[in-house]
């Protein structure tokens, strides 16, 4: 059943209507419904395209944030074939809220590493709702170390609210684990793409994004700390988390046009939610066409160019 968010009440309206319609017509209770079906469902698809063609930055933030948003695990199953998960970091233990491994890409082996929300109440609370703890992020360092040695690129899709926040994962590392993931992706002499598929939460989300070119799903956010904190910090006052998200300038077209990520992947109208197949199958082209972007070039081509990406960011011209 579909979920909609507040602000898709007028879409919710027509569909609902159009269903009513559609299960009189499927007993015969009416009669010469099919016209008036088609344009409530013509009605209700130009809505849903005029809402979502102008998006504020908060409603995006609802978007990517969607329960029915598809999560890691979709495009894992979807686009990498012969998936080997490898689990914990030969220090603590294993956290899956970030799940990696090896696989194939359209034929060609690729490290995989992926922030898994979940999506049931058992799933979120086993993946820890995608925010990981040290040993997640020092497990991400083994798979990249890996993948160097072996000369894979790596794919990396981030959706998290943040790294986990708790005592014992700040007891264990937190900051260091972060830092040393973010250095193992900058220091990678192999190609890296990262992908937000959902939300991008501080330095949760860089210890995985750290890559050669970084994309964002169209309605996807990516940002220093959520809306929620910043207003917290800002006004002491969570309820201006729309006036946050507004002034944080979090969405992809923002960070597109101050060069921070590299690309946007379109999703279909509605959302990623709405259609996940076609929003995958987009988001598996991207990547093609990044990882082809860098073929040929040399392992210290690779570096220095990430290198430059990043120093380039907030650049005076």
């Amino acid at each position: 059943m579909r979920s909609y968010l507040d602000f898709e009440k007028p879409v919710a309206e027509l569909e609902a209507k159009a269903d009513e319609l559609r299960a009189l017509d499927a007993k015969g209770e009416g009669y010469a419904l099919a016209d008036e079906i088609g344009r409530l469902e013509a009605k209700a698809g130009q809505a849903l395209k005029d809402l979502y063609a102008s998006l504020t930055p908060w409603q995006k933030t609802l978007v990517a944030r969607h329960p029915q948003r598809p999560h890691f695990k979709d495009y894992c199953a979807a686009l990498i074939e012969e998936f080997t998960p490898l689990a914990g970091d030969r220090t603590f233990g294993e956290d899956e809220a970030i799940v990696g491994g090896f696989g194939r890409f359209r034929g060609e082996p690729v490290c995989v590493i992926g922030q898994e929300k979940g999506d049931s109440t058992e799933t979120r609370i086993r993946h820890n709702f995608g925010m990981a703890k040290p040993e997640g992020y020092r497990k991400a360092v083994r798979l990249i170390e890996l993948a160097g040695r072996f000369g894979l690129p790596v794919l990396s899709f981030v959706d998290t609210a943040g790294a986990y926040p708790g005592i014992e994962a700040e007891e264990r590392g937190q900051a260091e684990a972060i830092a040393r993931s973010t250095d193992a992706f900058l220091g990678l002499r192999t190609p890296s793409v990262a992908l937000v598929i959902g939300e991008g939460g501080s330095g949760g989300a860089i210890a995985i994004a750290a890559a050669s070119r970084v994309m964002m799903l169209e309605h996807a956010i990516y940002s220093v700390i959520s809306p929620e904190g910043a207003a917290s910090i800002l006004w002491r006052d969570t309820g201006r988390a729309q006036d946050a998200a507004t002034g944080m300038k979090i969405t992809a077209q923002d960070l597109l046009k101050f060069g921070i990520i590299d690309r946007i992947v379109s999703e279909p109208t509605g959302g990623a939610h709405r259609d996940p197949q076609i929003a995958i199958g987009r988001a598996g082209d991207a990547l093609a066409s990044a990882l082809s972007d860098m073929a040929g070039l040399s392992p210290d081509d690779i570096v220095d160019r990430r290198a430059e990406k990043f120093l380039a960011i907030g650049r005076s011209l």
